[in-house]
């Protein structure tokens, strides 16, 4: 049996309930005896994903019950003992949530038995079109799109993107496209977010043979992150960097910006 259990989803008030379990009128709304992740773990394991978004007084009775091996469901006196096997993840630096307070030590150090790191996905940025793919197989299926394959264009331009939000991040974001091109079969890089392919496009210093197409790389840059902010419209981007809109439409067409008001 394999539990899982997200620690960041779950309100305060409710996340004991949901380790733990519940009888029958121990709170309002408790209209029936609720049985806890723990005990549905036992003779299997727990996941319990996002661990370090745990408040600390459950903290301590999780620590409690890794112990003791047993625990009491809310609204019971008497214990119930499981046999489960605990996996915990985070995507936050525990050694620094001890140090602020946020973080039980001792339940870190019963946790971190056999540590594993896995990189963000910038790091292992190879994985990446296992993954895209992965996903873009799973949401065909489950939105009843025909099999769709990405473009080359396409993977370049994730693989260059920095991903701040991980795998998640990919995955909101190939669900995102299923979903807005119900009809292309090869997805291009036309088809992603603006946001992914223009990082994907940045240039580091070395790129530049001289100050002049650095210069312009940047103005270029700027303006159409501008753009992005006034949602494409020229004019009120020329308002807001203090020039003429016909001067706007000049400077972007000097600089290969298409103009799209």
């Amino acid at each position: 049996m394999f539990v899982e259990l997200n620690c960041a989803a779950i309100p305060e008030d409710l996340i004991e309930s949901e380790l733990f379990g519940h009888r029958k009128g121990a709170f309002s709304g408790a209209a029936a005896d609720k049985e806890g992740k723990f005990q549905k773990a036992d003779g299997g394991t727990l996941f319990l994903d996002e661990v370090g978004d745990m408040s600390l007084k459950t903290q301590s009775k999780v620590l409690r019950t890794l112990d003791e091996g047993r625990f009491a469901p809310v609204g019971e006196e008497e214990p119930i003992t499981v046999d489960a096997r605990v996996i915990a993840a985070t995507n936050k630096d525990l050694e620094e949530e001890i140090s602020k307070g946020n973080f039980r030590e001792d339940l870190f150090y019963r946790l971190n038995v056999i540590p594993f790191y896995v990189p963000p996905l910038r790091e292992r940025k190879e994985d990446i079109p296992l993954i895209a793919r992965y996903f873009l197989k799973e949401f065909s299926q489950t939105y009843d799109r025909r099999p769709k394959e990405i473009a080359n264009d396409a993977l370049d331009a994730l693989m260059r993107y920095s991903w701040p939000g991980n795998v998640r991040e990919l995955r909101n974001l190939i669900e995102r496209i299923v979903i807005m091109n119900p009809t292309v079969i090869k997805l291009e890089r036309k088809h992603l977010p603006t946001l992914v392919y223009r990082e994907s496009g940045r240039r580091t210093m070395g790129d530049f043979s001289s100050l002049h197409q650095a210069r312009a790389a940047y103005e270029r840059d700027y303006i159409l992150k501008k753009l992005d902010e006034n949602h494409g419209s020229v004019s009120r981007t020329a308002e807001v960097l203090g020039l003429e809109r016909s001067h706007m439409y000049r400077k972007m067409k000097a600089l290969g910006i298409a103009v799209k008001e």
